[in-house]
């Protein structure tokens, strides 16, 4: 008689912990023909990350009580074109980035992967997650930061160019090993998120010992149609360390919104600074996205890249969108950044065309 007066106490007890967790399941599939034209060679193929970048995750919540709530996130990244991972980097160096081509590794968490404690005070999250800079870049542009749209000042930051961002500095959009703090969202639409990251090494004297560990702090305001945030970060290196500093501001009028950021970084000796003008205007089903955004480096020459792109997303439903993006970017000063895989000429031009769709679940 006893033991199932137990097992339906277990039973009780288990639903009672189910309602109080959630577990849900992620992702988006964004697939796009892109078209490239260069001076020096024109360029068609089948890639990923049009409007998003296709993801797959898990994340979860437990209610602890007394307003206090665990969760988890993880999420990684991944190429809709050939189902390949997106690569990762174990300490924010050189030395921890895995076996990858071309950025690309076996399915793993490298877009996020953190454990969070939060209540009325705010939020402590530990592990891979993105760096408080890198969301200035994000909300200011129209496209994302993804596809031929991607304006100038995030190419250059994290894409390696020049010797900024990317696989130059290994911290860009992401950082691993990081300990983060966010505010609560009671703060009459004030916030805050500071960060900080381990390199990892031994603490042994060697010039190498801090590269990699580095952190950064965003401050901003979002209330109603505005929001506007300043952030700073830094990632020690012995080669020079890597700063980057930008702010954003945007406002939604309703018929439209409209985004402007600056940004300036610095990577060892060489100091880069741009700027971005974005806007969003709702069609119907659809939107029109459309900037203009340049770059400059103090790299020999002073290489220079400035971009129109323009763009229409149609929404098919809550989950599904087809869409279309065209971009034109013109190099001085020795750059020779080209669009959609092309390859063109230093001090020449470039265009691209992406034609694609998205859907999330």
């Amino acid at each position: 008689m006893k033991k199932p007066v137990l097992g339906v106490a277990l039973l009780a007890l288990a639903g009672a912990a189910a309602a109080q967790s959630s577990v849900t399941l992620f992702g988006v599939l964004d697939a796009r023909v892109a078209l490239g034209r260069g001076s020096i060679a024109d360029r068609t193929q089948l890639a990923s990350a049009g409007t998003n970048t296709p993801r797959l995750g898990v994340r979860g919540v437990e209610d602890l009580g007394g307003g206090m709530s665990a969760s988890f996130w993880l999420e990684a990244g991944l190429f809709t074109d050939d189902g390949q991972g997106s690569g990762s980097n174990a300490n924010n160096q050189a030395s921890g980035s895995g076996p990858a081509v071309a950025g690309r590794q076996g399915l793993v968490f490298n877009r996020r992967s953190t454990v969070s404690l939060s209540s009325g005070w705010g939020e402590l999250r530990a592990g891979r997650d993105y760096i408080p800079q890198y969301w200035n870049l994000y909300y200011a542009d129209p496209f994302g930061n993804v596809g031929v749209g991607n304006p100038m000042p995030a190419t250059y930051t994290f894409g390696g160019v020049n010797g900024f961002g990317g696989p130059a500095a290994n911290v860009g959009v992401y950082a691993s090993n990081t300990v983060s703090y966010f505010t609560p969202g009671s703060l009459g639409g004030f916030f805050g998120h500071v960060q900080y990251y381990f390199g990892e090494n031994p603490q042994n004297g060697a010039a190498t010992e801090d590269d990699g560990s580095g952190g950064g702090v965003r401050v901003g305001y979002a209330s109603g149609p505005i929001y506007a945030s300043v952030a700073t970060g830094r990632t020690k290196y012995a080669a020079g360390d890597n700063r980057q500093s930008n702010a954003v501001a945007t406002y939604n009028f309703g018929v439209a919104k409209v985004g402007l950021q600056i940004s300036r970084d610095k990577k060892g000796p060489l100091t880069g600074k741009g700027w971005l003008l974005g806007g969003w205007v709702p069609v119907g089903a659809g939107q029109i996205l459309a900037s203009y955004s340049q770059y400059e480096t103090t790299a020999t020459g002073n290489p220079e890249g400035k971009k129109l792109a323009l763009g229409y997303i149609h929404n098919l439903s809550k989950r599904t969108a087809v869409y279309t993006t065209w971009a034109r970017l013109k190099n001085s000063g020795g750059a020779a950044l080209a669009l959609n895989g092309a390859a063109t000429a230093p001090n020449t031009s470039s265009s691209g065309l992406d034609l694609g769709i998205r859907h999330s679940f």
